[in-house]
């Protein structure tokens, strides 16, 4: 049965999409290379290194269905099915998938983190608060919690810290204390009546400031119903762990949690560990990684007034 939603813009703007080509490009010149992209979502970045790279192979993972269908038909509008493989896994899941297929090691892996465009124009995946929808904000339809699970069974000290160290919220307190007043009248089904619950817990000179106050919340919650940074803690070294010699592995984050993982796990990846006191560096312990950037990089102005979400 097809979806009753709309399928949202026509348009989708994949971020950092020259700069991703661009430092993928050497990796992927040679027929028969292999890219994982790990987070296909309407496939605008591997459509782009697809027609860039016409002897490249694509594996595309998405736990989300409805992103990998929307993904395989612009895939196929453009004529590259036949060097396609789209998977349906979470991306810690790597190392297994690259074993049911047979790959050894890959050329290229892309990382680009958060929550998709799909899933934010269809209401009823309840990622938005800007409309109401139901609480649930899976990316995989079928996994076991919602967020209306955790909105309505954590204690006040579980919510206060999901929403403090993954919202990075600062009055995760009274949010969660608020929450539990208010399920105890009636448990929370929608997004609409909890952004409401958190305007209202927050102070009114912040809520003039720093956009919608459940933007916080929402990103809290989302990150503990699928546990996005820690599938990102598993994943980051297996993928390093495929990449073949000259391979390259390239991240786009949305935020300084994923930011933060991202940067210490490849940094720690390009250092030598010969024990102190060696005389000279030992090959076992030599860099596994070489960084091509030095630290983050920004999209620039233009980028972002064309592509403000």
């Amino acid at each position: 049965m097809s979806s009753p939603e709309p399928a949202g813009p026509a348009l989708h703007v994949p971020v950092l999409l020259e700069r991703v080509t661009e430092l993928l490009a050497p990796a992927l010149e040679a027929d028969g290379a292999v890219l994982v992209d790990c987070t296909l979502g309407l496939a605008g970045h591997s459509l782009a290194l697809l027609s860039a790279h016409p002897g490249l192979r694509l594996v595309g993972l998405d736990r989300d269905p409805d992103a990998r269908a929307e993904a395989g038909a612009r895939i196929a509008a453009a004529g590259f099915s036949d060097r396609a493989t789209l998977v349906p896994a979470v991306f810690d899941e790597l190392p297994d998938v690259l074993a049911d297929l047979g790959i050894a090691e890959v050329q290229g892996v892309l990382f680009d983190l958060g929550v998709s465009s799909l899933q934010l124009d269809r209401p009823t995946r309840g990622f938005s608060y800007s409309t109401d929808a139901p609480l649930d904000m899976r990316m995989d339809p079928s996994g076991p919690r919602t967020a209306a699970d955790v909105v309505n069974t954590y204690s006040r000290g579980e919510l206060t810290r999901v929403l403090k160290v993954y919202g990075e919220e600062r009055f995760a307190g009274r949010i969660a204390s608020a929450i539990e007043r208010e399920r105890a009248r009636e448990p929370f089904t929608g997004t609409a009546r909890l952004a409401e619950l958190v305007r209202d817990a927050i102070p009114a000179a912040t809520r003039r400031t720093g956009g919608h106050p459940a933007k916080r919340t929402f990103q809290a919650l989302r990150i503990e119903v699928n546990d996005e940074l820690g599938v990102l803690d598993r994943a980051l070294p297996a993928a390093i762990e495929a990449l073949a010699v000259g391979g390259r592995v390239v991240v786009i984050s949305f935020h300084s949690l994923e930011d933060r993982i991202v940067k210490q796990t490849l940094a720690a990846e390009a250092v030598d560990r010969t024990p102190h006191g060696m005389p000279v560096p030992m090959p076992e312990h030599a860099p596994v990684l070489r960084l091509v950037t030095r630290g983050g990089e920004a999209p620039g102005e233009a980028e972002v007034a064309r592509n403000p979400r």
